[in-house]
């Protein structure tokens, strides 16, 4: 028997599928730039950990390779190296197409210089396994406001600033850290290792915050307690934002 010809089937409609959505989001990162030969300053950067092991801790790093003459395995080595020492490398810039590929950090270019971050003094003595006796943390306190791209560090104690952290930039402090304006940047306390360390600020909107380690961006904080005077702190291994008003 012949097929109706005029009898359609039924179409089946779905549900249109949401867009792709892209976001813009920036991020601090730490330029290391090697020299020759890349042995010795290897040396030093692992002198530089002694004094400080904290100090590459959770930091994105950008290896700048630009004026070195290095071949592909050179570069394949000094990547690896620095894997060793538990510094991961972002990008990398200042190297030719022909350097990169497989297996290698993906090229970076354009990077909006910020301030210089200063690494502890090389007389800095060298922590001691299991000291008896803690020595005195140095408070460092700062008149003027955190501008945007400048990074503080001081790993030895508390970082007061008596003006505002603006968006973009970042203080990094061995112990606490107390603003006593508007928190806008990101502010990593307890950076050596302090579970103990806190974040008070007068106007809390942080783009990051962070304590001994643990991480909680602007999107995972809500709006409970923004724009208000706070505390923040480590309760059982989670952050906690108090507000003081």
């Amino acid at each position: 028997m012949p097929a109706d010809e005029n009898h359609s089937s039924p179409v089946t409609q779905t549900a249109p599928r949401p867009p792709i959505r892209f976001r813009g989001r920036s991020f601090m990162a730490m330029v290391l730039a090697p020299s020759l030969p890349v042995g010795d300053w290897l040396a030093d950067l692992d002198a530089l950990a002694r004094r400080s092991p904290a100090f590459f801790s959770g930091r994105p790093v950008i290896l700048d390779v630009s004026g070195l003459s290095l071949e592909r395995d050179d570069l394949a080595g000094l990547v690896s190296d620095l894997g060793a020492r538990d510094i991961a490398i972002l990008g990398i810039e200042g190297a030719g197409a022909a350097l990169l590929g497989p297996g290698l950090p993906p090229p970076l270019s354009g990077g909006r210089p910020a301030g210089d971050v200063e690494a502890p003094e090389p007389g800095a003595p060298a922590p001691a396994a299991a000291p008896a006796a803690a020595a005195p943390l140095r408070s460092l306190i700062l008149d003027t406001p955190v501008r945007s791209g400048q990074t503080i560090l001081h790993l030895e104690g508390d970082i007061t600033v008596m003006g505002s952290v603006a968006s973009g930039s970042e203080v990094i402090a061995g112990g606490s850290i107390h603003v006593y304006g508007t928190l806008r940047g990101r502010a990593i306390a307890g950076a050596a290792g302090n579970p103990q360390a806190r974040i008070y600020c007068r106007r809390f909107e942080p783009e990051l915050i962070a304590i001994d380690g643990l991480y909680r961006t602007a999107d995972d904080l809500g709006p409970g307690q923004r724009g208000q005077a706070v505390e923040v702190r480590l309760v059982e291994d989670t952050i906690k934002v108090t507000s003081l008003d």
